[in-house]
Parts: C-alpha cells; sequence; structure tokens
C-alpha cells in the first residue's frame, strides 16, 4: 500500500505512467500487482533476523537501511516483471539479500561515526563474496564499525550465494557481476573523502578508466559506479536457460556506463537540497550549471535508451530506464525544489 500511494502520489506521474501506452500500463500493473507484494515478503524476512542483531547501533542502522530503503529493493527487481514462476521468485530473493547488502552498508558509512575509509573497504567486501562464490569470506567488521551483528552480514551473503549457484548461467556472469560490484565499492571509498580530497580523487579515477568508458565527466563515471542494476541485469542473464555470450557484453555495454550513471544521476538530481544542507558530495552539482546538468543529462539518456533497444528482450529494458526515468523526475522533491522546467525537459528525452 505504502508503494502504492507512492507511485501514485501525484497526478503529473499518473500521467506521465499512462504516456508509456499499454505496453507500459500492463508491465506496471504486473509489477505492482507480484513483483512489489513478493520483495515485500522477502524483505519482511529479512527484517526478522536484523531485528535480532544484538549491537543497538548495528540493528538501529540494519532497520533503518530497510524501513527508509525498501523502495530499493522493490525497484531493483523490476526485471522480474518479464519473468514467470519459480525463475521469478528466486530472482527476487536474490535481489532482496543483494540490496539490502548494499543499502546497510551505505548506511553504516553514511551514518555511523568514525567509520574509516579502511573500514568501508573492508566492509564492503562483503559485496563481492556476495557475488562471488570462489572467495573466502572474512571478518567484515575487523576495521569498524565495533559491535556483534550476530551474522546478520553474513548470512545476507550467504543467502546471495546460495540463490546464485542454482542459476543455470550463474558461471558465465560471475567474474562480470565482480568487475562492476568491484567499481561500486572502489567509489565507497574514494566519495567519502574530505571534500576537494574525493573530487580530485573520483578525477584521478577517472583519468585511469577514461580509455575504456570514454566521453564521460568524472561524475559521470563516478555515478555509474554507484548502481546496483548492472549486477541486476546481468543476475537476470544468468537466470536465463539458454544465454547467447555476446549479450552478456551487451548488456554490460548497456548498463555500464548508461542506465547506471542514468540512476544514479537522477538520484542525485532530487537530492540537490538535500545534500547541500549536509555537505555531501552531490554528483549533479559538478556540472557547471542547472543548463548543463540537463544538458548532459538528456545526452545519456537519449544514449541509453538507444543502446538498450538493441538487447535481447529490449522492451524490458526500456521499461526499466523509463519507469525509472518517470519515478524519480516526478518526485515530490522534484516540485519541492522548483525543478519542474528541468524534470519536463529531461521526461521529454523518453519520446
Amino acid at each position: 500500500r505504502r508503494t502504492l500511494r507512492l507511485v501514485f502520489s501525484r497526478p503529473s506521474r499518473l500521467r506521465r505512467l499512462i504516456a508509456l501506452g499499454p505496453r507500459g500500463w500492463l508491465a506496471t500493473a504486473r509489477f505492482l500487482g507480484a513483483v512489489v507484494p513478493r520483495a515485500g515478503r522477502e524483505l519482511a524476512l529479512i527484517r526478522e533476523r536484523a531485528a535480532r542483531i544484538p549491537d543497538p547501533l548495528l540493528r538501529e542502522q540494519a532497520l533503518a537501511s530497510i524501513d527508509g530503503k525498501a523502495y530499493h529493493v522493490q525497484g531493483g527487481c523490476i526485471l522480474a516483471t518479464f519473468m514467470r514462476g519459480e525463475a521469478a521468485r528466486r530472482y527476487i530473493a536474490i535481489v532482496a539479500a543483494i540490496e539490502t547488502i548494499y543499502d546497510y552498508l551505505d548506511n553504516l558509512c553514511d551514518r555511523l561515526p568514525g567509520v574509516t575509509q579502511q573500514a568501508y573497504a573492508t566492509l564492503h567486501a562483503s559485496l563481492i563474496d556476495a557475488l562471488d562464490d570462489r572467495r573466502v569470506p572474512i571478518d567484515y567488521y575487523r576495521d569498524g564499525p565495533p559491535g556483534d551483528d550476530g551474522g546478520y552480514l553474513r548470512s545476507l551473503v550467504e543467502a546471495a550465494r546460495e540463490g546464485l549457484r542454482v542459476l543455470p548461467n550463474y558461471h558465465a556472469v560471475r567474474d562480470n557481476l565482480v568487475e562492476v560490484a568491484s567499481f561500486y565499492a572502489d567509489l565507497q571509498v574514494l566519495k567519502h573523502g574530505p571534500a576537494g580530497v574525493r573530487e580530485r580523487a573520483c578525477d584521478a579515477w577517472y583519468a585511469r578508466n577514461r580509455e575504456r568508458f570514454p566521453g564521460l565527466a568524472w561524475w559521470e563515471f563516478a555515478a555509474a559506479c554507484g548502481s546496483s542494476l548492472p549486477v541486476f541485469a546481468l543476475i537476470e542473464l544468468a537466470s536465463r536457460d539458454r544465454l547467447d555470450p555476446a549479450e552478456i557484453d551487451a548488456t554490460v555495454t548497456a548498463y555500464f556506463p548508461g542506465v547506471s550513471a542514468v540512476h544514479i544521476l537522477l538520484d542525485y538530481f532530487i537530492d540537490q537540497a538535500e545534500d547541500r544542507e549536509h555537505g555531501e558530495l552531490n554528483f549533479v552539482a559538478c556540472y557547471a550549471s542547472s543548463a548543463e546538468a540537463v544538458t548532459g543529462l538528456r545526452r545519456l539518456v537519449t544514449a541509453t535508451l538507444r543502446r538498450v533497444r538493441t538487447l535481447a528482450g529490449a522492451a524490458q529494458h526500456r521499461f526499466l530506464v523509463e519507469a525509472m526515468c518517470v519515478f524519480y523526475l516526478t518526485h515530490p522533491k522534484v516540485f519541492e525544489q522548483h525543478l519542474d522546467r528541468e524534470s519536463a525537459a529531461l521526461l521529454s528525452a523518453l519520446r
């Protein structure tokens, strides 16, 4: 019910969803009617484990990461809209565990005082372990924060690994999963440095990767590294009974940096006022002006839509991009910050 209220909270959002046409209406109905409830049930099971964490501070952050970011798990499961039966159930369970790891680590790094950059790196080893069944898990809290989580983070890692192992083509995408998640882990270390230092570090980071990912600003590359969607797209591929290896490369190319950059930049777009207030690094604010931000984002949206149209199952990937744009660009935060004009200009790129 909370998700339905959020999705249909504004007439402008409803109008934009209607504008997706019959294909979009059917996909939206299935996503809201089948995928979101299933994701909610999986998250409820995870929440029961979080509520049993012995350390009060870790328990607080684990519960907050679930209660405040349930829509991350629901949205992360969007490709299950186009799956059926056991494949959809299995996919949603895997995504729920992995996205909860992302969200829990995010809370530990952002909300707990005294967590060092070394701790960021060690904590995020759990994400790589969750995706790579060849690795031997470590003590993820050895560099902080202190406290006993009662095996909570390890249980999420194991749940993800167990789910991935039974997918028909997990081993075909495993190295790609690890690479994409490693970019994410590196970003978390770099972006949590002091102001000025973090920007220079991210700029130098992109310089080392520019040849492989040309044509981006450093903050666009950094944004792309901050999304979990490439991981979930690869897991959808792994769920297929038959998989053309060429489709793995095509999906990675479409989602990273394309879909992932759009995803995170839209998230930063609606959080501009909040990040200014708290002195947080905001990648949209790195553009020279609001007009340049709109131009840069439109370019990325247009290029991303063009790329996803080349994928097998293009309709499902286009729906993901369109629904993501509609969700963010009609969010109440847009209107609270008087970003209506910029939002309309970005939405026009979906035509």
